[in-house]
């Protein structure tokens, strides 16, 4: 790269476009986040950024993010001239989020946009961001053509440093996989967002993945199959989704591409950022009120085929009045329910107890070869409108929709052909064997979750998560959980098909760690009704939505310690990712004059024991936890 050609995103100084001397930078409002646009001897252009930390040290976040695009009509990759560089922009995001991390999201980044000419005199603009949480990028052609055209490749790669630390999972269309730890021995292939990198050893990290997704593109993947260092945006693979759907999106002048996404900081600003959403469209809906984020009681967890039987059924209905929560999923196999009643009993009987039924879907069509049915019930507007109305006249209340099996343009499309559809219905949405999250829940906030997790299901299939769910808990939350709503289905203390080495302290916190706007509880009913009181109250008062969150400490795969605040309730939880004892802690600052109780619910002297205890908060927050184990305590003002 030759840095004495590199030009240095500013601000233009006037209306006229400009380019820029090189000792200048596009930074972020807090100065922390610097960004420069460099290129080399082939005339491909790169962006570079530099990351300040709390310390004042400088730290360069990736070798550099090489940009372009191949369209069928023609390239931008090589011989590109940088034609000008706009005026520096102020874009400022303030927003009310229905659920989520965050209650009140607010960002501010600088923006510029630079344009260059290719060979054949066509144009591409690409427009960048830099946040004080990360930067995002994006192509865009204001051109306009008569004719459609096909986006052949992207050639945007992130060259990292060979030492760069890295929790990365493998590329599957379920996005159902580890996070394993990479260092020194660096794995080739594919991988799904999002992806961890830790720069040097230091407190300098990023996040990659991509937001903003509509029906204009397909989802990408990272690959690192021609350098181990070098992560490049991959589209689809031919056999994705039963070699259904074109791999190559097809795309009209004018065009913007999604945003490619880095939040960078430390890893507590990595976990409370929402800079996914922040950078997508806004709120489609015009009311929102019907959209009620809560917890589940699901039944697939401990019976496979519990929902063909009624009388089961109804045992996780009774669960859900019992606990206080609103919701309660009957899963696949409803339309073979029997055993003294079918589905439209059970939906009946769960509204007389005052629980709102969700019910699941099949996603069907030629892109999935599961034949669990109902299938096929979605796949045109048409078929959609009349099986959403029926589902509504049943009084269902949200609907999980599952096995999609791919990320090409079509299945873009159908993700948001149904959820278009479901607002018509007031229709709450879960997928499952799906993309991870993208931005759609700013959106289209009736997206309550998304599966795209190794998770708790995961138990039924194989010994597998036994031996990496300690781990595996102690990574999401600075991994996939960061870019949305994860319906990993936590909390249980009895047994699956394998069972699981957490300690029940550790299941206790799952639900405060882990963030999905429906939660859906995994454990048999009388898993619940063995616990301590306390811990009982614990989840039947347990939110699904935050107004704010914050990392306390942890690392990947060790350690986490969580807070999150709802009203004027604090919510901290912890959990031991290792095989050995472990104390956490923190200093926490609360409001001045006012006095607290915390009441902290631990591991007791073996894994399925717990000890509850109660006093005055004093700002420390500490339990000893078991290995593989966790607590939560819970903070609240005193009464007057």
């Amino acid at each position: 790269m030759n840095r004495l050609t590199s030009l240095i995103l500013t601000v233009a100084v006037s209306a006229i476009p400009q380019i820029c001397p090189a000792s200048e930078l596009l930074k972020s409002p807090n100065g922390k986040i610097a960004v420069s646009l460099d290129s080399d001897a082939s005339a491909s252009w790169f962006l570079s950024i530099e990351y300040k930390d709390n310390d004042g040290k400088t730290y360069h976040v990736f070798r550099n993010i090489r940009l372009g695009i191949r369209r069928s009509d023609t390239s931008f990759d090589n011989g590109l001239k940088l034609s000008s560089t706009g005026r520096r922009r102020k874009v400022t995001t303030d927003y009310m989020a229905v659920h989520g991390k965050r209650k009140h999201c607010t960002n501010k980044a600088n923006e510029v946009t630079v344009s260059f000419t290719n060979p054949e005199q066509k144009d591409m603009n690409v427009t960048v961001r830099a946040y004080n949480d990360g930067i995002c990028f994006r192509y865009e052609f204001d051109d306009t053509a008569s004719d459609s055209m096909k986006v052949i490749d992207e050639l945007t790669a992130y060259e990292i440093d060979a030492s760069t630390d890295r929790w990365m999972q493998r590329f599957v269309t379920s996005y159902e996989g580890d996070f394993p730890h990479q260092k020194d021995v660096i794995d080739q292939g594919e991988w799904g967002y999002p992806a961890l990198f830790r720069f040097d050893g230091s407190s300098c990290w990023a996040l990659i993945s991509e937001a903003d997704i509509d029906r204009t593109y397909c989802a990408t993947k990272l690959s690192n199959t021609a350098s181990a260092d070098s992560y490049k945006l991959t589209l689809p693979a031919p056999t994705d989704g039963n070699s259904v759907g074109d791999v190559n999106p097809t795309i009209s002048l004018p065009w913007k591409s999604p945003w490619r996404t880095v939040i960078i900081g430390g890893l507590d600003d990595i976990v409370a950022s929402t800079l996914i959403d922040d950078v997508s469209r806004p709120c489609t809906l015009e009311s929102t009120d019907w959209i009620q984020p809560g917890i589940a009681s699901w039944i697939y967890w401990a019976y496979n085929h519990g929902t063909k039987d009624y009388p089961t059924a109804c045992r996780y209905v009774d669960l859900a009045e019992d606990m206080g929560w609103p919701y309660m999923l009957f899963d696949w196999e409803w339309d073979a329910m029997g055993n003294g009643g079918n589905i439209r009993d059970a939906a009946a009987y769960a509204r007389s107890k005052g629980i709102k039924p969700l019910i699941w879907l099949n996603s069907g069509g030629k892109h999935n070869r599961v034949g669990a049915t109902p299938r096929d019930l979605l796949i045109t507007h048409e078929s959609r409108m009349k099986t959403f109305k029926e589902l509504k006249e049943m009084g269902i209340y949200g609907i999980k929709v599952d096995f999609f099996e791919s990320d090409k343009q079509d299945m873009m499309c159908y993700y948001l052909d149904i959820l278009e559809d479901a607002a018509r219905f007031e229709l709450m949405v879960n997928f499952h064997g799906s993309t991870v999250p993208r931005g759609w829940t700013r959106t289209y906030p009736h997206l309550m979750s998304m599966e795209a997790v190794y998770g708790a299901e995961q138990y039924n299939n194989a010994p597998r998560m036994t031996e990496i769910a300690p781990r595996l808990n102690a990574t999401l939350p600075f991994t996939r959980n960061v870019i949305g709503p994860m319906d990993y289905t936590p909390t249980a203390f009895t047994n699956s098909q394998h069972p699981h080495l957490t300690t029940y302290a550790h299941e206790l916190a799952l639900p405060v760690v882990f963030e999905s706007g429906i939660q859906h509880m995994a454990d048999r009913p009388e898993g619940f009704a063995q616990l301590p009181e306390e811990a009982k109250k614990f989840l039947r008062n347990l939110p699904a939505a935050w107004d704010d969150t914050s990392l306390l400490d942890g690392y990947p795969g060790e350690s986490v310690l969580m807070r999150r605040d709802k009203g004027d309730t604090i919510y901290v939880a912890g959990i031991n990712g290792t095989d050995k004892p472990m104390k956490l802690a923190s200093r926490m600052k609360l409001k001045k004059g006012h006095k607290y109780q915390i009441t902290t619910i631990c591991d007791g002297d073996a894994a399925d024991k717990l000890k509850i205890s109660s006093a005055e908060f004093n700002g420390q927050v500490e339990a000893d936890c078991l290995p593989k184990g966790g607590f939560v305590a819970v903070i609240v003002p005193c009464k007057k």
